[in-house]
């Protein structure tokens, strides 16, 4: 299978990355919403927690929609979308060492991590709209963390709309390939 092949096969069984990107931003809402009115610890961990249903919440999503959330078995890609996966979870102390110096870093520490997680996405998908959504996050964590004095929940809160958008980006790239 060519590398172009295998790309649109991506696309198109997870439409772009849209129900991946709509759990995460449900995830980051719901985060904000606790960093507001509730405690930082419980957005933090409902965050981690949450975290780890992002693949199995992407899967059900999928089927609900009626796209089959897999490839074919010739297409490496599927492999590469695998192990970009655990890349998140496997940079969270990055992100917890920021809360551990400065709770107000948590967020930022993880747009940052969030960011960088995205940039495969680019060559897994071949749509350079990850490149801007890596870009955004990254930007973004890192100007809230060295630079812009905002609450705590401010990170939370524009990682979901900038998730929400890409998402929605995604889905019509994927639906006007496709011509539906």
């Amino acid at each position: 299978m060519q590398i172009a092949d295998a790309q649109k096969e991506m696309r198109s069984a997870f439409l772009g990355g849209f129900m991946g990107q709509l759990v995460s931003a449900l995830l980051w809402t719901i985060a904000a919403v606790l960093a507001t009115w509730g405690t930082p610890r419980q957005a933090i961990v409902f965050l981690v927690i949450g975290g780890m249903l992002i693949f199995p919440l992407t899967q059900q999503g999928l089927r609900l929609i009626g796209r089959p959330g897999r490839v074919s078995s010739d297409n490496a890609l599927y492999g590469l979308g695998a192990q970009v996966a655990f890349v998140l979870p496997l940079s969270l102390p990055v992100a917890g060492a920021a809360a551990l110096h400065r709770m107000d870093w948590f967020f930022p520490a993880f747009m940052v991590v969030l960011g960088a997680h995205y940039m495969p996405f680019v060559f897994l998908y071949g749509m350079r709209m990850f490149a801007a959504l890596a870009a955004i996050l990254w930007a973004a964590g890192l100007g809230l963390g060295l630079w812009i004095d905002a609450p705590f929940p401010t990170g939370a809160w524009l990682t979901a709309g900038v998730l929400l958008v890409f998402a929605m980006l995604g889905r019509s790239r994927v639906l006007a390939e496709e011509g539906t």
